[in-house]
């Protein structure tokens, strides 16, 4: 899902430069290397709308085709769209987990989610787009307890700060959400009404 973006450091092109005229040159130019370096890309208004759009759909790791869903959802609510769209997106169980603090990524969230390792409200699920409501109870399944990841979870409990709208009990790591989370409390950093502008068009 994740897409190329260049090399992390600049390492590559460094060494280049040196064997044909120093870092200064390179350091000089406002502009990519190679033939089509001037050509560079214009940040038009429709650019920024969609990298918000990628931007929101890494995250949380949505597919297009789920995150158009979640949008004509989010349409449909009374309210602001792209506020609804948040709350649809964070009230996903993979995101729940992980804002609890018993995943370090949201990646490995889903896949605790996915192998059957969560009951919610006594009922098993396995589904990560499985969508929480106010009140719901997630516990860990009891045969999963002792097993490392959730070992782990207890162990750097605390180390990262969980939501208001959520409350994790930590010698058993049940969670408890006491509300669907509003826009102040949800701290992606995403501009949502640029996606509901992309959307809108």
């Amino acid at each position: 899902m994740a897409r190329y973006t260049g090399p992390a450091t600049r390492i590559s092109r460094r060494l280049k430069v040196d064997l044909v005229g120093g870092d200064k040159a390179f350091e000089r130019r406002p502009y990519p290397p190679g033939q089509h370096g001037r050509g560079r890309i214009k940040e038009s208004e429709y650019l920024l709308q969609l990298q918000e759009k990628q931007k929101a759909r890494y995250t949380y790791g949505v597919l297009e085709k789920q995150f158009r869903r979640y949008y004509e959802e989010a349409v449909r609510r009374p309210g602001k769209t792209g506020e609804n769209l948040l709350q649809i997106l964070e009230t996903r169980l993979d995101n729940v987990v992980y804002r609890a603090g018993l995943a370090r990524t949201r990646r490995m969230a889903r896949q605790l989610v996915a192998h059957g390792h969560f009951i919610v409200n006594g009922q098993k699920v396995n589904i990560p787009s499985f969508r929480v409501s106010k009140f719901d109870i997630i516990d860990v399944k009891p045969k999963s307890l002792p097993t490392l990841p959730f070992e782990v979870a207890k162990a750097t409990f605390g180390d990262r700060p969980i939501p208001g709208w959520l409350q994790v009990v930590p010698s058993t790591l049940r969670i408890l959400v006491h509300q669907v989370p509003e826009r102040a409390q949800i701290d992606t950093p995403v501009t949502e009404q640029l996606i509901v502008e992309l959307y809108s068009k």
